[in-house]
């Protein structure tokens, strides 16, 4: 096959550029994943069996916007590169240069969701599946800022939408980062949504929660597959194809399928 069908469209990382400020794609990506999961929790908590309000749901925003970036930054600083950060620790603070991660966002979120379930005395599993029907969205836009900032490339290829990234050297590569927006963007929002709609799942708590964390698990091993491991990691485990991402996903995988299979061995509220 005739690879580089497709170029690669240069586009700025920065969008706007005001002195020694910057708006970045970046950051525009968290910034809509925040509103519009936001804009569709206050529309679903409404639908029955409603246990939350909107105006909870507006308050569960900062926390939900504080656990994705401190977790999703200390994540990638823990899981990825703990020597770099530990030699350079004020570096942890530069987060619009990118280096976060999905798996320290989620365990953020958790811990957000865990606080407020408490604080304000809801069920912690009603939250965290309103939450898994619109965390898809902010994984798709997340990706599509890896794919502008020309980061997280795929491995070399040659089938025909293969394509050279700046940053990536002279070969042609998936466009994982595309595979990726749809894997666990796109599909893993459709799953969720038919469960919330076309089921009872919306009447057994934590159900949606565990079909996410399953749905990404699967996503994001799969995913894993086209993309290149991170070059200062590699291949882990000794291995030629396993990857960090690939271990980090296997715990979501066991604990969607456990909720999963809890929320269908208790009775579904009314």
């Amino acid at each position: 096959m005739t690879p580089l069908l497709i170029p690669y469209p240069t586009i700025d990382p920065v969008l706007i550029q005001l002195g020694p400020f910057a708006i970045r794609w970046y950051a525009l990506a968290y910034i809509a994943g925040l509103i519009l999961g936001w804009r569709i929790m206050r529309r679903v908590c409404q639908q029955p069996p409603a246990v939350l309000s909107p105006e909870k749901i507006d308050d569960f925003l900062l926390w939900a916007a504080l656990g994705v970036i401190v977790g999703g930054r200390l994540g990638y600083v823990f899981f990825y590169k703990p020597a770099d950060f530990l030699s350079h620790p004020l570096q942890i603070f530069i987060i619009w240069e990118g280096g976060m991660s999905f798996h320290g966002g989620l365990l953020g979120v958790i811990v957000a969701i865990l606080a407020f379930a408490l604080k304000h005395k809801v069920s912690a599993f009603m939250l965290s599946d309103l939450v898994a029907i619109v965390a898809p969205i902010g994984l798709f836009f997340g990706r599509l800022a890896n794919f502008i900032n020309g980061e997280l490339w795929g491995r070399t290829s040659d089938v025909p939408w293969a394509m050279i990234f700046p940053r990536g050297g002279p070969l042609a590569r998936h466009p994982s980062q595309l595979y990726q927006a749809s894997f666990e963007g796109v599909l893993l929002f459709l799953l969720v949504f038919a469960v919330w709609r076309l089921t009872d799942g919306r009447h057994r708590p934590g159900l949606l929660t565990g079909v996410f964390c399953f749905g990404y698990g699967m996503a994001r091993v799969v995913g894993e597959i086209f993309r290149e491991p991170d070059s200062f990691l590699g291949f882990i485990l000794g291995t030629g194809w396993i990857t960090m991402g690939m271990v980090l996903s296997l715990p979501l995988l066991l604990f969607g399928g456990w909720l999963i299979d809890r929320a269908y061995r208790q009775p579904a509220l009314s």
